[in-house]
């Protein structure tokens, strides 16, 4: 009887542990980084077949640019957890590229190649508030563990499809999320209208948030890559460099 006891107690803890192994929380297997960062990018249909290579060209050359990889490998754990969105009309937003580890210009390189090789789509509208919202539940699923989360949005259009955008940003910075907007003051009107305000200003207002949050205008889809680079360095560093320093 003695022995059935302890055979029945030994099941039951073996059981135990299996459930707590089951269940145990997400971080304790999350790899360590020193940035989550999710890249939204606008493939409405104001942005044409020419521009959306040129901002897929813009990432590519950036995440893999000494100066970016320098950023990454100089933070305190030396790596950083990247996923790539692309989003139009509050129908459309797709995880081109999934989490991915960053932590040395071979990751880069191969990263960059990914992008390369992914194929694009273009819809009509644009929906910056969709875009928040589906790159925040990207953000839960990362399987990473770092002290900053942020969303960085690249776009040439205001909001003009799915909810407002200002309570898609409040609920992200109460979680804590930080928001970063990269305008394309692309001078072509959206749908045959001009935005109410310049873009920039518009990304400033309604858009960004969260500690630390900035917002970098590139003049034009041609200055997009500088942009690009600037912006992820600081995003990555804390630290903004001048166009100057890329040539």
């Amino acid at each position: 009887m003695h022995r059935r006891s302890l055979l029945a107690a030994g099941a039951a803890a073996a059981a135990g542990l299996g459930t707590a192994a089951r269940f145990s929380p997400a971080w304790a297997q999350q790899e360590p980084v020193d940035v989550i960062l999710v890249l939204a990018v606008d493939v409405s249909r104001s942005v044409d077949e020419d521009e959306a290579r040129l901002q897929r060209e813009g990432y590519r050359n950036a995440v893999s640019d000494p100066l970016v990889v320098e950023a990454v490998r100089g933070g305190m754990i030396g790596a950083i957890g990247v996923a790539y969105v692309e989003w139009a009309g509050a129908e459309y937003q797709r995880l081109v590229l999934p989490w991915t580890r960053i932590a040395s210009p071979a990751d880069a390189f191969a990263w960059a190649t990914k992008l390369d090789e992914a194929p694009r789509a273009s819809l009509s509208w644009t929906s910056i508030s969709s875009a928040l919202e589906f790159s925040h539940r990207v953000l839960a699923d990362a399987p990473f563990e770092g002290t900053r989360r942020v969303i960085d949005v690249s776009g040439d259009g205001v909001n003009n499809s799915g909810g407002p955008v200002e309570a898609a940003r409040d609920k992200l910075l109460a979680d804590g999320v930080t928001i970063n907007g990269l305008p394309i003051m692309n001078d072509r009107p959206t749908f045959g209208r001009l935005p109410p305000v310049p873009l920039d200003e518009y990304f400033r207002e309604s858009v960004v948030g969260g500690p630390g949050s900035f917002v970098i205008p590139a003049e034009d889809f041609q200055a997009f890559g500088q942009a690009v680079k600037r912006k992820l360095i600081r995003e990555i560093a804390g630290t903004d460099v001048g166009p100057h320093h890329f040539g």
